[in-house]
């Protein structure tokens, strides 16, 4: 079965191409490319598509690589054992299992969503290669070696707020999500708002990419903040016309709070509007 995009998803052919070739090669997929477009959500609808169950781990900056196999409270443990309890008997009631043990350990293939990987330390790729690699690991309380019983469909998922180590990305197939062109985030619009008005479509892409055109911009608008703002513009409370009546002198959009996430953005918009006012005065 190959993937191909799902109805809630539209997937370039080269994305689906790097989907494919990660599981005919059997190497986790890395995805890389600007926060909002789709990295998180493309595992989601991969597993739809496969018809697989999802095994998502969310990476923070305190994250682990260990705590991505299992982790043992040895604490706890103390704890009963000055209390009397029977469990400290059994080990094992004092492991917790990580995400890759339930994905090693599940009797169908799964996928396993590696989420935003960089924001962990630049340690934490390299201390899961042997278990990529093997598709297994050792849990030394217990003494026993924890095998996949089926290999894992895995994506990993970057901002590229780190660099990965080279030896991480040697055992991996590498895909790059550009940023939709028009045609394509035309294509995205309609899978969220299949009955919207292209009108009210072309308006907004066309100040939605004006926005993303401005050089020196810090944060350019995504793709899912282009979806909550044609959200808000479909309210019944926004007059239909919000759009047609755009001034160029004023380059702050109807409702930016939805397309711009910091003051500095909003400050370079006004510079510009005060810059096209003045020119305009001038003729």
């Amino acid at each position: 079965m190959k993937f191909k995009g799902t109805k809630n998803y539209v997937s370039t052919d080269d994305l689906s191409m790097a989907v494919n070739a990660s599981v005919t090669l059997e190497r986790p997929l890395i995805i890389k490319g600007e926060p909002g477009t789709g990295k998180t959500l493309l595992a989601i609808e991969v597993a739809k598509s496969l018809k697989m169950d999802l095994i998502e781990w969310h990476i923070k900056s305190t994250t682990k690589a260990s705590q991505g196999l299992y982790e043992y409270d040895a604490v706890t443990r103390l704890r009963d054992s000055q209390l009397g309890d029977e469990r400290v008997k059994d080990i094992k009631n004092y492991i917790k299992k990580g995400k890759l043990w339930e994905a090693f350990e599940s009797d169908k293939q799964v996928v396993l969503l590696v989420d935003e990987i960089d924001k962990a330390d630049i340690e934490f790729p390299n201390d899961l290669l042997q278990e990529l690699d093997r598709m297994e690991f050792y849990c030394y309380e217990t003494g026993e070696t924890i095998k996949a019983k089926k290999r894992p469909i895995i994506i990993i998922t970057s901002n590229n707020e780190k660099e990965l180590p080279d030896a991480f990305l040697r055992r991996c197939f590498f895909h790059y999500i550009q940023f939709p062109d028009r045609p394509t985030m035309e294509a995205i619009v309609d899978v969220h708002y299949p009955k919207i008005k292209k009108k009210l479509v072309k308006d907004a892409l066309d100040i939605f990419f004006d926005i993303r055109k401005i050089p020196g911009m810090k944060k350019k608008p995504s793709t899912s903040e282009l979806i909550d703002w044609l959200k808000l513009l479909l309210s019944d409370e926004i007059p239909d016309e919000i759009l047609k009546n755009a001034d160029n002198s004023k380059a702050i959009p109807p409702l930016y709070g939805a397309l711009l996430k910091n003051e500095q953005d909003v400050h370079l918009l006004e510079r510009l509007a005060f810059m096209t006012r003045r020119e305009q005065s001038n003729k």
